[in-house]
């Protein structure tokens, strides 16, 4: 179960409903951009493509070789990809099927 319905409520659910609403990424450029601080953004970024590479079988080594981020941000992600509520490998595989070779 993710851990985020325990704290679900009508300004998240509308967070999630305005992102749902975006048709593409000049949209999702325009609205985050909004919504985020440029280093907020290049967080969640990062986060994703430390998933990415930890899905991948990359050790942590190479990953902070390749990528300036924590050994913290790293282990966060290697616990939820393994651990959390499948988030990640959902989007990850979606991702991987409309993207091929990437």
């Amino acid at each position: 179960m993710p851990r985020i319905r325990n704290d679900r409520n009508e300004s998240i659910d509308d967070l999630f409903r305005a992102v749902l609403s975006l048709k593409d990424l000049e949209e999702c450029y325009r609205f985050f951009g909004d919504l985020l601080t440029v280093q907020e953004l290049a967080a969640f970024a990062q986060r994703l493509q430390v998933a990415r590479m930890l899905s991948e079988g990359k050790t942590y080594e190479t990953i902070r070789a390749e990528i300036a981020t924590s050994s913290s941000t790293i282990t966060r992600v290697n616990t939820e990809l393994r651990y959390g509520s499948g988030g990640y490998k959902m989007v990850l595989d979606r991702l991987a099927r409309e993207n091929p070779g990437e």
